[in-house]
Protein backbone atom coordinates (compact mmCIF):
# COMPACT_ATOMS: atom_id res chain seq x y z
CA UNK A 1 0.00 0.00 0.00
CA UNK A 2 1.49 3.23 -0.91
CA UNK A 3 1.20 6.38 1.88
CA UNK A 4 -1.35 8.37 0.01
CA UNK A 5 -3.52 5.26 0.00
CA UNK A 6 -4.12 5.93 3.71
CA UNK A 7 -4.87 9.89 3.31
CA UNK A 8 -9.01 10.31 4.09
CA UNK A 9 -8.55 13.30 1.90
CA UNK A 10 -7.43 11.40 -1.17
CA UNK A 11 -10.23 11.15 -4.18
CA UNK A 12 -9.52 8.58 -6.35
CA UNK A 13 -10.76 8.20 -9.85
CA UNK A 14 -11.02 5.39 -12.31
CA UNK A 15 -11.23 5.48 -16.10
CA UNK A 16 -12.99 2.92 -18.10
CA UNK A 17 -12.10 2.20 -22.11
CA UNK A 18 -14.08 -0.76 -23.75
CA UNK A 19 -11.75 -1.79 -26.92
CA UNK A 20 -13.42 -3.85 -28.91
CA UNK A 21 -10.97 -6.69 -30.66
CA UNK A 22 -11.82 -8.67 -34.18
CA UNK A 23 -10.23 -11.56 -35.58
CA UNK A 24 -10.21 -10.79 -39.49
CA UNK A 25 -10.60 -7.65 -41.53
CA UNK A 26 -13.69 -9.91 -42.42
CA UNK A 27 -15.49 -8.96 -39.38
CA UNK A 28 -15.37 -5.50 -39.86
CA UNK A 29 -18.31 -2.79 -41.32
CA UNK A 30 -16.87 -2.89 -45.34
CA UNK A 31 -16.11 0.89 -44.54
CA UNK A 32 -13.55 -0.11 -42.17
CA UNK A 33 -12.29 -2.90 -44.60
CA UNK A 34 -11.53 -0.09 -47.25
CA UNK A 35 -9.73 2.13 -44.78
CA UNK A 36 -7.48 -0.48 -42.92
CA UNK A 37 -6.85 -1.85 -46.87
CA UNK A 38 -5.52 1.58 -47.71
CA UNK A 39 -3.97 1.63 -44.67
CA UNK A 40 -1.85 -1.56 -45.44
CA UNK A 41 -1.09 -0.56 -49.00
CA UNK A 42 0.50 2.85 -48.55
CA UNK A 43 3.06 0.94 -46.06
CA UNK A 44 4.91 -0.06 -49.36
CA UNK A 45 5.25 3.38 -50.08
CA UNK A 46 6.67 4.36 -46.61
CA UNK A 47 10.88 5.58 -46.33
CA UNK A 48 11.53 3.58 -43.32
CA UNK A 49 15.75 3.12 -44.45
CA UNK A 50 16.85 2.96 -40.65
CA UNK A 51 14.26 1.11 -38.64
CA UNK A 52 12.59 -1.04 -41.17
CA UNK A 53 9.14 -0.82 -40.27
CA UNK A 54 6.68 0.81 -42.85
CA UNK A 55 3.81 2.28 -41.46
CA UNK A 56 0.48 3.58 -42.97
CA UNK A 57 -2.48 5.23 -42.62
CA UNK A 58 -5.69 6.13 -43.83
CA UNK A 59 -8.31 8.78 -42.74
CA UNK A 60 -11.61 8.67 -43.48
CA UNK A 61 -12.77 12.63 -43.53
CA UNK A 62 -16.09 13.57 -42.75
CA UNK A 63 -16.36 15.13 -46.88
CA UNK A 64 -16.12 11.40 -47.74
CA UNK A 65 -12.31 11.62 -48.66
CA UNK A 66 -9.69 8.94 -47.51
CA UNK A 67 -6.03 10.53 -47.18
CA UNK A 68 -3.53 8.57 -46.55
CA UNK A 69 -0.23 8.73 -45.43
CA UNK A 70 3.22 6.89 -44.38
CA UNK A 71 5.82 6.92 -42.15
CA UNK A 72 9.18 8.97 -43.49
CA UNK A 73 12.21 8.47 -41.73
CA UNK A 74 15.28 10.56 -41.63
CA UNK A 75 18.99 10.09 -40.05
CA UNK A 76 18.67 12.61 -37.69
CA UNK A 77 15.76 11.00 -36.17
CA UNK A 78 13.83 13.46 -34.66
CA UNK A 79 13.52 15.05 -38.29
CA UNK A 80 11.26 11.95 -39.74
CA UNK A 81 7.58 11.84 -39.39
CA UNK A 82 5.08 9.01 -38.41
CA UNK A 83 2.15 8.22 -40.72
CA UNK A 84 -0.21 9.25 -38.68
CA UNK A 85 0.64 12.81 -38.76
CA UNK A 86 1.34 12.73 -42.32
CA UNK A 87 -2.44 11.45 -42.96
CA UNK A 88 -3.67 14.25 -40.35
CA UNK A 89 -1.19 17.17 -41.44
CA UNK A 90 -2.12 16.58 -44.60
CA UNK A 91 -5.90 16.17 -44.31
CA UNK A 92 -5.79 19.39 -42.30
CA UNK A 93 -4.18 21.76 -44.68
CA UNK A 94 -5.73 20.80 -47.83
CA UNK A 95 -9.45 19.94 -45.80
CA UNK A 96 -9.36 21.96 -43.20
CA UNK A 97 -12.84 21.85 -42.71
CA UNK A 98 -13.64 18.19 -42.60
CA UNK A 99 -13.08 16.38 -39.46
CA UNK A 100 -11.49 13.34 -39.30
CA UNK A 101 -14.10 10.40 -38.39
CA UNK A 102 -11.99 7.14 -38.44
CA UNK A 103 -8.22 6.51 -38.84
CA UNK A 104 -6.87 3.05 -39.15
CA UNK A 105 -3.06 2.42 -38.57
CA UNK A 106 -1.14 -0.45 -40.18
CA UNK A 107 2.36 -1.71 -40.17
CA UNK A 108 4.71 -4.44 -41.75
CA UNK A 109 8.03 -5.23 -41.74
CA UNK A 110 9.95 -6.82 -44.68
CA UNK A 111 6.34 -6.56 -46.57
CA UNK A 112 4.81 -9.06 -44.07
CA UNK A 113 2.15 -7.59 -41.68
CA UNK A 114 3.01 -6.82 -38.41
CA UNK A 115 1.23 -9.59 -35.72
CA UNK A 116 -0.23 -7.54 -32.83
CA UNK A 117 -2.17 -3.87 -33.65
CA UNK A 118 0.23 -1.21 -34.01
CA UNK A 119 0.08 1.37 -31.69
CA UNK A 120 0.79 5.10 -32.06
CA UNK A 121 3.26 7.26 -30.56
CA UNK A 122 2.65 9.19 -27.68
CA UNK A 123 3.10 12.13 -30.61
CA UNK A 124 0.76 11.32 -32.78
CA UNK A 125 -1.79 10.57 -29.91
CA UNK A 126 -1.76 13.53 -28.59
CA UNK A 127 -1.79 14.57 -32.28
CA UNK A 128 -5.07 12.78 -33.19
CA UNK A 129 -6.54 14.27 -29.83
CA UNK A 130 -6.27 17.57 -31.20
CA UNK A 131 -7.84 16.59 -33.78
CA UNK A 132 -10.98 15.25 -32.32
CA UNK A 133 -10.49 18.27 -30.18
CA UNK A 134 -10.84 20.70 -33.12
CA UNK A 135 -14.28 19.69 -34.32
CA UNK A 136 -15.12 18.43 -30.87
CA UNK A 137 -15.85 14.86 -32.12
CA UNK A 138 -14.59 11.48 -31.21
CA UNK A 139 -12.43 9.89 -33.94
CA UNK A 140 -12.73 6.15 -34.09
CA UNK A 141 -8.87 4.62 -34.44
CA UNK A 142 -8.13 1.18 -35.89
CA UNK A 143 -5.23 -0.66 -34.59
CA UNK A 144 -4.22 -3.36 -37.63
CA UNK A 145 -2.30 -6.42 -36.91
CA UNK A 146 -2.37 -9.82 -38.54
CA UNK A 147 -3.45 -11.40 -34.97
CA UNK A 148 -5.99 -9.05 -34.58
CA UNK A 149 -7.55 -5.69 -35.26
CA UNK A 150 -8.22 -3.47 -32.38
CA UNK A 151 -11.22 -0.39 -32.45
CA UNK A 152 -11.52 2.34 -30.17
CA UNK A 153 -14.26 4.92 -30.06
CA UNK A 154 -12.10 7.61 -29.65
CA UNK A 155 -9.03 9.24 -29.02
CA UNK A 156 -9.14 9.47 -25.01
CA UNK A 157 -8.89 5.61 -24.63
CA UNK A 158 -5.46 6.52 -25.85
CA UNK A 159 -4.46 9.21 -24.72
CA UNK A 160 -6.37 10.20 -21.16
CA UNK A 161 -5.63 12.89 -19.26
CA UNK A 162 -4.68 14.59 -22.77
CA UNK A 163 -3.06 18.01 -22.72
CA UNK A 164 -5.41 20.48 -25.01
CA UNK A 165 -5.84 24.06 -25.22
CA UNK A 166 -8.03 24.51 -21.91
CA UNK A 167 -4.36 23.43 -20.23
CA UNK A 168 -3.02 26.55 -21.58
CA UNK A 169 -5.44 29.32 -20.53
CA UNK A 170 -4.29 31.91 -18.12
CA UNK A 171 -4.40 31.29 -14.08
CA UNK A 172 -7.15 34.39 -12.47
CA UNK A 173 -4.36 37.22 -11.76
CA UNK A 174 -6.28 37.41 -7.79
CA UNK A 175 -6.17 33.58 -7.23
CA UNK A 176 -3.49 32.40 -9.28
CA UNK A 177 -6.42 29.94 -10.25
CA UNK A 178 -8.22 29.49 -13.47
Amino acid sequence: MYFWEKSIKMKTTEIRFLIYEFQSIGELPENDQLLIQEARKITAWAYAPYSGFHVGAAVLLGNGQIITGNNQENSAYPSGLCAERVALFYANANYPDSEVKTIAVSAANDGILVSEPVKPCGSCRQVMAEAEMRFNHPIRVILDGQDSILVLNGVEILLPLSFSKKDLASPNPSTGRE
